[in-house]
Formats: C-alpha cells, structure tokens, sequence
C-alpha cells in the first residue's frame, strides 16, 4: 500500500531519513532549509525553518543515540532533537568545504562523513565536531557517503567523477578505487532500451547491505551498479542491475527483510523497484564464472613468477580496480 503524506514542506523536497528506533520518526528536508519530523502514520511532530535559509540536503538521525538528527545545509552541519524542533542542539560549521550533499554516521555514532561540492569527504568525531579526517581523491563533486555496517572505520564515498571508494579512516588514501566508466566501456554494453539515453555511470547514492559486504551505487545510466568485498577489504566483485529507463538517483538496502540483499531503488522514470538480489552473480559465489572480470594492467618490474600468478588470479579480479596496498612492514 502506498500513501501520501502532504502539508509537510511549502518547497521542493530533497532528503529523507528514517530513525532506527522502534517509534519509526521520518525527518525529511527541503529547499529553503526547510526540516519536518514525522510520525510512521504521517501525522506531523515537528516544522523548523534553519538560519540563513539554505537548502536542506541530508538528515540523518544517529543509530546510538535516535534522538539526535542532523541535518545539513549549506557547509553547515546542525544536530536537532526531534522530538523539540525549536533550534538546534549543536551548529557545526564550516563542516563541509563547499555545499554539502551528503552525511553518514557510523554504527557507532563516533564518526560523521560529510561529503561537499569541492570533492571532499570530511570525517567530524562526535561529540564535539572536530574534523579528524579530509579525504580527498574525488575530481569532481562527491555526491554520497556510507559507513559499512559492524566495521565503524571503513568508509564508501561515490561522487560525479563516477568513481567509487573504500577508506579505512587510519589512512588517507582509498584502499580501493573503481572507475565506473572504465567498467561500461570494459563490459562494451552500450546498447539502449527503448526510451533510454545512454548517459556516463555519475554516482547519486551509495548504500551498504547490512552484511557489510555488498555495496549498491545508484548512477545515471539507469544502473545499480554493485560491489562485493571480500577478505581484507578487497574488491571481490563487482556486476550492476539494470534498474530504471532514466537515471537511477536512489539505492538503499533495506535490512527488515528476510536477507539483507534487498534493495529499494528509485529512478528519474518516476519508478520505485523493489529488489531481490540474492541471487545476483556478484552476491551468489556459484555464479562467479557467469561474471565477466579481467586483470588490472601490471605494474612493470614484477617478476615473471609474480605476472604467471596474476594470470591465474585474473578471474578474480574485478576490472579497472585501483588496489592500494596498506603499508606494512613485511
């Protein structure tokens, strides 16, 4: 059953969140700095109108502590109590380098990723605010971020440069990067679907199962384009689903399933899909060899015993993959 719930922004909305606590508040946010708290029936608890009238573009309530929401806003990070919308708790400004479009809190609700206009992921520890990390390998606007489930410092950020990364936050450098055009142009899939143009993999949204290990990227080709990590935090696989006959501007994972692979998408189309992934090649191992995968290109000066190994460890190998080794002392 689908309902509508009205009356609650006078402009355009543009973010939405759900509380993981069983009352079940939504907060959702809208041009002009506009944040409304709701309950699961939809009745309204709260309006606020945020200083400097910014737009509202993440809310996100903290899965430790459901009564704090923040919310973002121009480079401005707010935490709110939803249940007393009268101003915020906290302000953290300057949290973003530029316009912030996205936020994430890790499980454990110590770390805040804040993803800008500039490129930049900003890593705040709470409480308090204070930026302990500034990730920078996105060239072009980073458009989402995602802690992975039950491993507090690792961090996925996808952006419009349509590269995806892992980041353990002890470094920072991505332990992996994947070009998503690299990807299209290795598969050669260009064909179109009737009423579908062919547009570049540009990265909306990120979600991560509740298992930790399966990463969903919603991107304007219409895909969900999906990653698998393995042992150590590698890429293990990576595939997509072909999701919407427009760009694919949302992805989550929703964990009060029967797995954790289903997934809700939403596209340009004006679609909402729900998905079953569970026997998708890059969740179900069996299906691996069904995968298409190659070998990123060699570094020179390996030994000949080294490249000989590679080849056989092709197969599972995602293609364009950027593996960046920890350091270590061995």
């Amino acid at each position: 059953m689908a309902r509508q719930w009205s009356e609650g922004h006078s402009t355009p909305i543009l973010c939405v969140g759900a509380s993981p606590a069983s009352e079940g508040l939504l907060a959702s946010g809208s041009e002009g700095g506009e944040v409304t708290v709701w309950s699961q029936e939809g009745t309204i608890i709260g309006r606020l109108r945020l200083h400097g009238e910014e737009d509202s573009t993440s809310v996100v309530f903290s899965p430790a502590a459901p009564g704090q929401l923040y919310v973002s806003h121009g480079d401005t990070v707010s935490l709110l109590d939803p249940r007393n919308l009268k101003s915020p708790v906290e302000e953290f400004r300057g949290a973003g380098e530029e316009e912030i479009n996205a936020l994430a809190l890790n499980d454990t609700g110590s770390a805040l990723a804040v993803a800008d206009d500039s490129g930049a992921v900003r890593v705040l520890e709470l409480p308090g605010g204070k930026v302990c990390r500034t990730l920078r390998r996105h060239t072009n606007i980073c458009s989402s971020v995602a802690f992975r489930p039950q491993r507090p410092n690792n961090l996925l950020s996808a952006g419009l440069d349509m590269q995806v990364m892992l980041w353990g936050l002890q470094k920072t450098r991505p332990l992996w990067t994947l070009n998503l055009q690299d990807v299209a142009e290795e598969e050669g899939d260009h064909q179109q679907r009737p009423g579908q143009l062919f547009n570049p993999p540009l990265v909306h949204c990120v979600s991560v199962a509740s298992c930790g290990n399966l990463v969903g990227c919603a991107a304007e080709d219409g895909r969900v384009h999906l990653m698998r990590i393995g042992s150590g935090s590698k890429l293990e696989q990576q595939g997509a689903v072909k999701a919407h006959s427009q760009g694919a501007s949302q992805a989550h994972f929703v964990s009060f399933l029967s797995h954790p692979y289903w997934m809700i998408t939403g596209g340009n189309d004006g679609q909402v899909a729900l998905w079953d992934l569970s026997k998708h090649p890059v969740v179900t191992p069996e299906a691996k060899a069904k995968t298409r995968v190659t070998a990123p290109p060699r570094r020179k000066g390996k030994s000949k015993a080294k490249r000989k190994e590679q080849t056989q460890d092709k197969a599972k190998t995602p293609p364009k993959a950027e593996a960046e080794k920890e350091e270590s002392g061995g």
